[in-house]
């Protein structure tokens, strides 16, 4: 015989319950991590005003109170789950200045933090409402330490009307979803598990507890394990450069991010990362810009934007999608510029000192001519390629300055034309805006020459993304520059550390064109763009990638009631921390995907330059050791993914050193022992010298054995186990100059060869050797060369005990 029940009749006509978690899920919060609650509670409490700047010290008290008071809840019930109440009752009162009886004002702190920051997930919102439409039971399990009936306020503040079916909070029932939670659930609710789904962010409670109970859950991820990775390098790099601001308040900048990511289709590795890392960036630049254009307006003003050619035109594209045709871009460099506000030799000197390399026809397109005394100085150097540092000590006696006067001024004439081509009503704007990725306004400061020179009153105002801010002194009247990421979001020794660095965001931002030389007419004349086709498409790729982030930016924002930009000090800070992750700390994919750009000068050669040279580096460390590698001129044009190609924590070293936090006295070279080294000369006779032996901050050790030509030395011989009987040999350099002070500055680092070096008695499996005898050795050839000092740096990574 068959009994029926209600429960079974019930459970018979169910075709599915769907439960949802609820924060991360079907709340998001508009902070960095889940503790920017905590972090947004103690400015709401009143202590940021009677113990000001302490919120890191708030915030980790308050974890550390959490876990005592789980752990101690474990320990007396068995469980770990708690009330607020209880995690505040564990918290240090006394240390800020509170009683006792303040625990009810920090948990109301809290909640007020929590309804401030919490947001409806509308596509969570959507499926929950779906769900309940079809006529399913629908409703919310958290584990969480808000009790239900502040859970419900706090559901219906974010989502007014919304209704449940059930909503369990753990603290209440005193289980999680990973120990019995929804075990109770699914007898309260007389509901089968096999008809119920669970919707949640958590892989062991919301899946696997789930699982365990027999319920099919729904992963909802937030972000990528990738993703998250470079969220966590961002969250370090802007507590490293941005010091002293909230870490974890963001006006909801990552949440978004989070978001337009999840909802973006999955497409190629360059397009996910236009839409992650450069597309937040470029769009909450975009509203700088656009903030810079209504300061400058203003009753009887008419205010003109142009984006500078070629490293604005990704800004540009993204000012066309979010604000229409607008703005105009111009193609207009340093080069072109300077030229044509020549009115002394001078522009032009400052301009070829600045040129890392030219040879003579480029000269002559630059200039129209070349004048037979520049011909006979290029043809003075190998190849007929001259520094550009030389060229400018030189020019005065090569040329005159009146015929540099008279290029300019037909130069000038061209341009002006192609600028009232160009920008719209171009003599009747009172104001214009050139923005750019910056970084000194150089160009900005030529236009208002060139403007003076032909009498046009048109104010000029730079829009830069970096700025070099002690360059703008000179920027004088009603003109202005201002930068996104300036001199007030991090230091000026950080700047120029981004900026050492930003050839590569250079390459990725720029137009597919080659540079521009002139204009003929309405017609821009451009160089030949010596970059490869495979080079230009992966930039356009990621710049599909930009652009599609910042058209989904608007919308995701109005669903989750965000206004990011809002506050220009802190969007400017969070894009120096997301910039700064990229171009100091990439991962390993970005590496792969960038690591073979090249960048192309475009000032004097058609030459393209290395981004990235990992063996550069290692040599550099070898023999100058880690702060002066960190250091080192161009190229390579990447020198933190150089760094970073070594290794990840190479990577944050040099990211320490950009901010002044890497101590010499931790990471650079000390002296720790003597070494008598062998030196055979050509007659075969053989003399010992001393030498000092350094341990780095690393634990490395290196020699340095410097030697004249005079002495005619052909063999090194290391006697490696009396200080380093087994390790990995690093590498072994030569520094040449003609006195030992310049040789040890010298950038130009020569490796020598693995192949030719001799392990005289030793066992050796690529970089590793172990000494089997008492006198074994390293012997070293030396190298010819034409100056009189030569210095041979050893770097050996020891193993085991050494220095016997």
């Amino acid at each position: 015989m068959t009994i029926a029940t209600a429960g079974a009749q019930r459970r018979a006509q169910i075709v599915s319950a769907w439960s949802f978690d609820v924060f991360d899920t079907f709340l998001l919060r508009a902070c960095t991590t889940p503790d920017g609650v905590f972090e947004r509670s103690y400015e709401l409490s009143g202590i940021s005003q009677s113990c000001p700047d302490v919120s890191a010290s708030f915030v980790q008290h308050r974890i550390q109170a959490e876990a005592r008071a789980r752990r101690t809840a474990k320990e007396t019930r068995g469980t770990g789950e708690v009330r607020i109440d209880e995690i505040y009752s564990c918290f240090p009162f006394s240390l800020f200045g509170l009683a006792r009886h303040h625990l009810t004002d920090l948990v109301e702190s809290e909640f007020a933090a929590e309804l401030e920051l919490c947001r409806a997930n509308p596509d969570m919102v959507g499926k929950y409402l779906d769900m309940k439409r079809a006529g399913h039971p629908v409703g919310l399990i958290s584990d969480t330490y808000w009790d239900s009936d502040r859970l419900a306020r706090l559901l219906r503040a974010c989502c007014p009307g919304l209704t449940w079916d059930f909503l369990y909070a753990s603290c209440d029932h005193g289980s999680g979803k990973g120990e019995a939670l929804f075990a109770k659930y699914l007898s309260e609710q007389a509901i089968d598990a096999g008809a119920c789904f669970h919707v949640g962010d958590n892989d062991r409670a919301d899946v696997r507890g789930a699982k365990r109970h027999g319920i099919r859950p729904r992963y909802y991820q937030q972000a990528t394990p990738q993703l998250a990775s470079k969220f966590q390098r961002e969250t370090a790099l802007f507590e490293l450069l941005c010091g002293g601001a909230p870490s974890r308040l963001d006006h909801g900048a990552r949440t978004l991010r989070r978001v337009v990511a999840a909802r973006g289709a999955e497409k190629s590795p360059a397009h996910h990362l236009g839409m992650t890392v450069l597309g937040p960036v470029m769009t909450a630049f975009d509203a700088f810009i656009a903030r810079r254009c209504q300061e400058v307006g203003g009753p009887g003003r008419k205010v003109a934007l142009a984006f500078l050619g070629r490293d604005g035109f990704l800004p540009h594209r993204i000012w066309q999608e979010l604000h229409g045709a607008t703005s105009a871009y111009l193609e207009i460099n340093r080069r072109v510029s300077l030229i044509a506000s020549a009115d002394t030799m001078q522009p032009l000197i400052d301009l070829l000192s600045k040129v890392l390399k030219i040879d003579a026809p480029t000269f002559g397109d630059m200039m129209k001519f070349l004048p037979p005394k520049v011909a006979l100085f290029f043809a003075r150097y190998p190849s007929g390629i001259a520094p550009g540092e030389d060229l400018a000590k030189a020019l005065p006696e090569l040329m005159d300055a009146g015929e540099i006067v008279g290029l300019a001024a037909d130069l000038r004439t061209r341009l002006l034309a192609y600028l009232r081509h160009t920008i719209p009503e171009f003599d009747s704007c009172t104001d214009l805006v050139l923005a750019d990725l910056g970084y000194s306004g150089s160009v900005q400061k030529a236009l208002r020459r060139v403007f003076e020179m032909e009498g046009i009153r048109i104010r000029l105002h730079g829009a830069y993304l970096l700025s070099l801010d002690d360059a703008f002194d000179d920027i004088a009247g009603e003109d202005s520059a201002a930068g996104f990421i300036s001199d007030l979001v991090v230091t000026p020794h950080i700047k120029r550390m981004l900026i050492r660095n930003v050839a590569l965001l250079e390459q990725i931002c720029c137009s597919a064109d080659g540079s521009v030389r002139d204009y003929d007419g309405e017609q821009v004349l451009r160089e030949i763009n010596p970059r490869p086709a495979s080079q230009i498409a992966l930039a356009a790729d990621i710049q599909a990638g930009s652009v599609a982030f910042a058209k989904s930016a608007g919308d995701a924002a109005l669903d989750l009631r965000l206004d990011p930009y809002t506050a220009p000090d802190v969007a400017a800070r969070w894009c120096a921390a997301t910039l700064a992750r990229f171009l100091l700390l990439p991962d390993e994919d970005e590496l792969a995907l960038l690591g073979g750009l090249k960048h192309d000068v475009n000032l004097g050669t058609q030459a393209l330059a290395p981004m990235i040279d990992s063996d550069f580096v290692r040599r550099q460390i070898t023999a100058r050791g880690v702060s002066a590698a960190c250091t080192s001129a161009a190229p390579p044009m990447w020198l933190a993914g150089s760094f970073a190609s070594l290794s990840p924590s190479n990577a944050y070293l040099y990211a320490l050193f950009g901010a002044n936090r890497l101590p010499a006295g931790v990471f650079e070279e000390s002296p720790c022992g003597q070494v008598q080294v062998g030196l055979f000369r050509t007659d075969a006779e053989a003399t010992l010298e001393t030498a000092t032996l350094y341990r780095t901050g690393l634990g490395e050790l290196r020699l340095r054995i410097p030697l004249s030509r005079a002495m005619g030395v052909t063999m090194i011989a290391l006697p490696l186990p009396k200080f380093a009987p087994e390790g990995l040999l690093l590498g072994v350099t030569i520094q040449a100059a003609d006195d030992v002070s310049d040789a040890a500055e010298s950038q130009e680092v020569v490796g020598i060869p693995t192949e030719s070096l001799v392990y005289a008695g030793m066992q050796r499996t690529g970089s590793h050797y172990r000494a089997q005898t008492e006198d074994a050795c390293l012997l070293i050839p030396t190298v010819p060369i034409t100056q009189d000092i030569a210095i041979y740096s050893v770097a050996i990574n020891p193993l085991g005990s050494c220095l016997k």
